[in-house]
């Protein structure tokens, strides 16, 4: 499902500036971003965002620790 013009001009509004150490406020200032951008969302679009972002999430996590472990090997 596509974004609303509505949510993809948020999303170019908010900056998100996370730390290189990844704190509790990174996870807070990634809570809000999230907020911001589906507060207006029907259910199934924001389960459409969620669903899309924890996909590359999972992909990134699977290919770190691909090269993890070949480093250790």
């Amino acid at each position: 499902m596509k974004q609303s013009i509505h949510n993809q001009k948020i999303m170019k509004k908010i900056e998100l500036d996370i730390s290189p150490d990844f704190t509790l406020e990174d996870i807070r200032k990634i809570r809000d971003y999230n907020y911001e951008i589906t507060k207006d969302m029907a259910e199934k679009e924001r389960d459409s965002y969620y669903r899309r972002r924890s996909d590359t999430a999972m992909k990134w996590y699977n290919d770190f620790l691909e090269k993890r472990n070949a480093e250790k090997a």
